[in-house]
């Protein structure tokens, strides 16, 4: 008997005796090993990052200091922007929670993909066709005075509210921007 059959032959003999083996197969640990698994994935890449994090936070610092004392225009500039990062990511984290909190309270889901191609399909057309902004059909200057003649009265409502809003929220930003209620605050050499 050559020696490749022999060990088939012994191959399939230790197949029939071996005895069967039950795999635990149930959801909750199979869901529990991938949970286990996504952590262990999540973690590796939070050590990466801050390993990454470490190695170039000094090189950054270094590269920031030595701007600094560079001096004149580009070193204000520099710690401009130095001075200015934590304000930023403080308020950006702020945004972000706020925004959750809104998302939560309001049921709100973000669009889906196909919602997002529609709206900047035709964006994307325009340009990666430059050409095609000639064949857009803009809405004539006869068609918005026809539609204005022939709005009903529930239209005209709707168009002055919306107009007195604008005008109500202007006025108040006026008012907050010029932190005074009339008029500005001239020198005496203008009047």
């Amino acid at each position: 008997m050559p020696a490749a059959t022999r060990a088939v032959l012994r191959q399939s003999q230790f197949l029939a005796r071996r005895t069967v083996v039950r795999h635990a197969s149930s959801t909750s640990e199979a869901a529990s090993k991938a949970g286990q698994t996504a952590s262990n994935a999540a973690s590796k890449a939070q050590e990466g990052l801050s390993k990454a994090t470490a190695a170039a936070g000094p090189a950054l610092s270094n590269a920031a200091s030595a701007l600094r004392k560079v001096g004149g225009p580009v070193g204000k500039v520099v710690s401009f922007v130095d001075s200015m990062i934590p304000p930023t990511l403080y308020y950006s984290r702020v945004g972000l929670e706020l925004g959750k909190l809104v998302f939560r309270g309001q049921n709100m889901t973000p669009p889906t993909l196909a919602t997002f191609q529609s709206y900047f399909q035709p964006l994307i057309n325009v340009v990666r066709n430059p050409a095609a902004i000639k064949n857009l059909s803009m809405p004539s200057p006869q068609g918005f005075l026809a539609r204005v003649r022939n709005a009903n009265a529930k239209e005209i409502a709707l168009v002055g509210v919306t107009a007195a809003e604008v005008i109500g929220f202007f006025t108040v930003g006026e008012m907050i921007g010029r932190m005074n209620i009339v008029g500005y605050r001239g020198e005496a050499a203008h009047h």
